[in-house]
């Protein structure tokens, strides 16, 4: 169950449907705000009691953990029996709450404020319009003359006023300053010292036509300024006034004729005539998501989480038709194979299943194509390869299968690319798959090249780079990597070059020296800075370098400081038994897990196969062949990223290294 917490307003925490959870009593509900103000950090349980205490009793730390005892039933009352919990967990001497951003409003709202420091003026418009909602009444009321509250409290205030002030301005900016008129009315009614807000509210009055409304509230705040606190008013409004009785020319500017103007002008007409609460702005935000991923790193994080908010605003209206478009819209191509949110895939493919089961069972035939691939797709990578996919493991590639049948059967050719997508993306129930992705790859080029979907047949082409390099076509390798930057130029794809520049320093790692390859993977490394894609990411660059070495058979880098990333499990125990630490090392492999079913299967087996070897592990080294036998014709270097040479040298040394071992056992 994903629960959300409200602090912003009486301290609550709701469940997926939106309903309030027992949190029992005050006491209870102070412990939850506490840690939340910690922001993750463990809170010690002796501070705990001096904050619930002024006089604390001879049981309080035994009360203070029946607290914690009810909050852990009430957030998660599913969790077994000695199960750890996964909210409100223990750790040293006292308590910490592990909630994503998300999941805590205030939290959220502090980010939300946060990203827009470059923001356009519609987009601060948009953003603090849904944030400003979040607000229920003033933060932690019930806990506001607590000690330990204030601080966060006034904190959050502060945020949440220069959001009010920031919104209007953007709205001034955009040429509806009628529409910011009544909020900073009320705003400078509650708050009289805020010199920003009389400012703005002057300025939205002049250019709403209503100048002596402005001279008025100038002379208002004047009065107020000097009766409540013995000022003057600060210069910007000062010279306000001036340029107001003087009808400066800069307060009336003419229509920007850029296109950026264009488009806030465009924006601002759209939030005039569509309420913030339409189901019509909720789709277009959802498609506008789905075009604002490919801008580059920081449009594809924004992506990411306004999708997932649009999703649960979605299905919080109960019509399951529009959650279908709103998750389905976001057809968004993808090429890597392990997310950049996990916790977030879950909760979209929890999504589109039920709303899977709640359309209609008449009709509805795309949309039900949409959200099956939405789950074949966030569910990538999810199944370690030693292991056979069935019951409900098998359940992404059965939605992938049933996707392409639907596409294939409606003939639509953009439905039909969303849908190999997904089809892509679930061929990887076993090693050496390399030439079935091929065929998707080269189907996905021709159907969109036709079509005219740019952004599916870069899709193709990077497919077609990883399955290439994987079957040992370098040539062919580097068409499709020309062919994908010279669409990602055309059509303005800039998260493409990541792709192609880590491809060519595999290419580069095959021909030069350690030194030079090692500098290649060095500047690729570069275009991951930035690009929004941690599942990418996280530890690629160690794994690359390591791949290096290994294949020129050079000395093991030190990995105890390295951030290894997902990779860790799978390249430990070569790193021990490099170092000579082999009991370390069996033990490591003993415990080793099956790799994902990723782009890095065969690279990670690779990796376990030398390890294995190297402290003459036969179980884990017939284990590793089993599993690179499907492979035996490929490279390992399916991601197109990185490569650790032919499979078979792999298998050929296993096979050495267990007919020895037989030798000797048989001796």
């Amino acid at each position: 169950m994903r629960v959300t917490f409200g602090m912003l307003g009486a301290v609550t925490a709701w469940d997926e449907a939106g309903d309030a959870l027992p949190l029992r009593g005050p006491r209870h509900r102070a412990v939850l705000a506490r840690l939340v103000i910690a922001h993750r950090r463990v809170v010690p349980v002796a501070r705990l009691v001096a904050d619930l205490w002024d006089d604390p009793p001879d049981n309080a730390v035994g009360t203070v953990r029946t607290f914690v005892g009810g909050l852990r039933r009430a957030l998660e009352p599913d969790r077994p029996p000695r199960t750890p919990p996964r909210l409100l967990v223990t750790e040293g001497p006292g308590y910490a709450l592990r909630a994503a951003t998300e999941e805590v409003d205030a939290w959220r709202f502090e980010r939300a404020v946060g990203t827009l420091d470059d923001a356009r003026p519609s987009q601060v418009v948009t953003v603090l319009t849904e944030a400003l909602d979040w607000w229920r009444g003033p933060a932690f009321a019930d806990f506001g003359e607590e000690r330990w509250a204030r601080a966060e409290r006034a904190r959050l205030t502060e945020l949440r006023l220069h959001a009010v002030e920031r919104r209007a301005e953007a709205r001034v900016a955009l040429g509806a300053a009628a529409r910011a008129v009544p909020d900073l009315d009320a705003h400078v009614a509650e708050h009289p010292w805020r010199e920003d807000a009389w400012r703005l509210l002057a300025l939205a009055l002049y250019r709403s036509g209503r100048q002596a409304d402005a001279l008025s509230v100038l002379r208002r705040a004047r009065g107020m300024l000097g009766e409540r606190l013995g000022v003057d008013p600060g210069p910007r409004l000062r010279r306000l006034e001036e340029d107001v009785l003087r009808q400066a020319a800069h307060l009336d500017p003419d229509a920007d004729a850029t296109v950026d103007g264009v488009w806030e002008r465009a924006t601002a007409a759209y939030e005039s005539a569509v309420s913030s609460r339409a189901r019509t702005r909720l789709e277009s935000t959802a498609g506008l998501m789905r075009d604002l991923a490919v801008t580059g790193g920081g449009g594809l994080e924004a992506a990411r989480h306004h999708r997932a908010a649009a999703v649960a605003a979605a299905e919080q209206l109960g019509d399951p038709e529009l959650t279908a478009r709103v998750i389905g819209v976001y057809d968004v191509p993808a090429i890597w194979t392990r997310g950049d949110d996990p916790d977030q895939a879950h909760r979209l493919v929890a999504a589109a299943e039920r709303t899977l089961r709640q359309l209609p069972p008449d009709g509805h035939d795309a949309a039900r194509c949409r959200l099956l691939t939405t789950v074949a797709v966030e569910s990538r990578g999810a199944l370690p390869t030693d292991r056979p996919a069935t019951g409900e493991s098998a359940r992404p590639l059965q939605a992938a299968r049933q996707a392409e049948e639907i596409a294939r059967r409606l003939d639509d050719a953009s439905l039909l690319a969303f849908a190999l997508n997904g089809t892509f993306m679930q061929t990887f129930h076993r090693t050496g798959l390399a030439a079935r992705r091929d065929a998707i790859g080269t189907e996905i080029v021709s159907l969109s090249a036709r079509n005219d979907l740019p952004r599916y047949e870069v899709l193709g082409h990077l497919v077609r780079v990883q399955s290439r390099c994987a079957l040992g076509d370098l040539a062919g390798a580097d068409r499709h990597a020309r062919a994908a930057d010279a669409l990602a130029a055309r059509h303005d794809l800039p998260l493409v070059a990541v792709f192609t520049t880590w491809y060519r320093a595999l290419r580069t790692s095959l021909t030069a020296p350690p030194a030079t390859a090692l500098a290649a993977y060095d500047r690729a490394a570069d275009h991951l800075h930035g690009s929004g894609m941690p599942g990418l990411r996280d530890g690629l660059l160690p794994l690359a370098r390591l791949s290096v070495a290994v294949r020129h058979g050079e000395q093991l880098p030190a990995g105890r400081h390295t951030d290894w990333g997902p990779y860790a499990p799978w390249v430990r125990p070569l790193l021990l038994a490099g170092e000579g630490r082999v009991p370390e090392a069996r033990a490591a492999l003993h415990d080793v897990p099956a790799p994902p079913r990723d782009l890095m299967s065969e690279a990670l087996w690779c990796l376990v196969a030398r390890a294995a070897v190297a402290v003459d592990d036969p179980a884990t080294m017939r284990r590793a062949r089993t599993q690179l036998l499907t492979a035996a014709g490929e490279q390992a270097a399916g991601s197109g990223l990185l490569t650790l040479g032919p499979v078979t040298d792999h298998l050929k040394t296993l096979t050495a290294a267990l007919e020895r071992g037989g030798h000797r056992q048989s001796s």
